[in-house]
């Protein structure tokens, strides 16, 4: 056929084919590539390539591409990083797309590092680490052995496991705080070792003190003052502890008037929050008001008890195992078995080590001490972060 003929047909043809329906278009796309060749049908599978399989990743601008990518669940980021060199090497400079991927795991994000790359790698060993919490395999286990009679009593504080029960101190007041069971708490001058004053109000024995800085501001107390807390079985005490050592009461926290509920010798300020665990789940209390914030319920709150709340994951403990709970979920997250031991009334006997990592994990504070227990044949159970693989 002749070019100007064939053109003429092509146009006519075109503009039929523009008036024909859906089906009646199909039908004639049908018609035409059952009349094809191998030379027809391979042009037509190259053309439908570039029309229907287009690359977006290359084709959109960064942002847009960014934008796009920012939707996908973490696993699909990881499958789209295996389709080629091209893909991979954009979605690994996406900086805060790997940095939310890190967040929704409970990593602490630090804002002045914007290498993609660096928080591609952190979000993998996050991964890997809650996974071997959910899996029972984050931890180890070690033992203290030397004492010959039971320890009843553990403190730790600066990376100093010690046997001792109920005490704070603060190096800046020259000052040391003791609970005791005759149900006061004792001041005494650091230095010096003398007995400055003896609070009195509790009813119960004082199994907690904690002495600690207030970060905010409120019509009892400002930032920087020094804040003593005192738990006994039913209430929470707060005094404010300064240059003025006879101090009196601010204020009795407690979960019910008639104390038909219990506090759990599990006490914890952190200058703006303060928790406590009971027989009915984790109370938390703003510090400004005094108001509570919030009530966890745990599955068995009569046995389940608090070891320390953070900001992401709190731990806590029973008679067989330890926990890791994600508070924005309030969903355990991992467990840890526990030998037999017995649990002391007084919560004096178990302990968290180093907590910094409840605030959210950094891939470094990952290490060191979990918990740790006094068992009954004398020595100290020890629970440890396991080297992250």
């Amino acid at each position: 056929m002749e070019k100007a003929a064939f053109e003429g047909w092509l146009e006519s043809v075109s503009a039929t084919f523009i008036t024909l329906n859906d089906q009646e278009r199909n039908q004639s796309l049908d018609h035409l590539i059952s009349l094809s060749g191998a030379a027809q049908l391979r042009h037509l599978s190259n053309g439908l390539e570039v029309l229907l399989k287009r690359d977006f990743l290359r084709l959109l601008p960064l942002e847009l591409a960014f934008y796009v990518l920012h939707w996908l669940d973490p696993q699909t980021l990881l499958t789209c990083c295996l389709v080629c060199k091209e893909w991979n090497k954009v979605i690994s400079s996406c900086t805060e797309v790997w940095q939310n991927v890190c967040q929704e795991l409970g990593w602490r994000i630090d804002e002045s590092i914007q290498d993609a790359t660096h928080w591609k790698k952190v979000y993998l060993k996050a991964k890997l680490r809650m996974t071997q919490l959910k899996d029972q395999e984050a931890f180890e286990t070690s033992s203290l052995i030397g004492h010959s009679a039971r320890v009843y009593a553990l403190y730790y504080k600066d990376g100093l496991l010690c046997t001792v029960f109920s005490v704070d101190y603060s190096d800046e007041l020259d000052v040391l705080v003791s609970g005791s069971a005759d149900f006061t708490v004792k001041v005494w001058a650091l230095s010096a070792g003398a007995c400055l004053n003896t609070l009195t109000g509790h009813t119960e024995w004082v199994t907690k003190v904690i002495l600690q800085q207030s970060e905010v501001e409120s019509m009892m107390h400002s930032p920087g003052d020094y804040i003593l807390l005192s738990a006994d079985k039913y209430e929470i005490k707060v005094w404010p502890l300064g240059n003025e050592i006879n101090c009196k009461c601010l204020k009795t926290l407690s979960v019910s008037e008639d104390r038909s509920i219990s506090l759990q010798p599990r006490l914890q300020f952190d200058g703006r929050h303060i928790v406590c665990s009971s027989n009915l789940g984790v109370y938390q209390w703003d510090f400004a008001s005094f108001r509570i914030l919030r009530v966890i319920k745990t599955p068995d709150p009569a046995n389940l008890s608090l070891l320390s709340f953070g900001q992401i994951f709190a731990l806590l403990f029973d008679n067989h195992f330890l926990y890791v709970m994600d508070l924005r979920t309030e969903v355990i997250s991992g467990r840890w078995p526990l030998p037999t031991y017995r649990k002391s009334k007084r919560g004096s006997s178990s302990l968290a080590g180093v907590t910094s990592w409840l605030n959210g994990l950094d891939g470094g504070n990952d290490s060191g001490l979990v918990f740790a227990t006094s068992m009954p044949d004398h020595s100290i159970h020890l629970v440890l972060w396991k080297e992250n693989g």
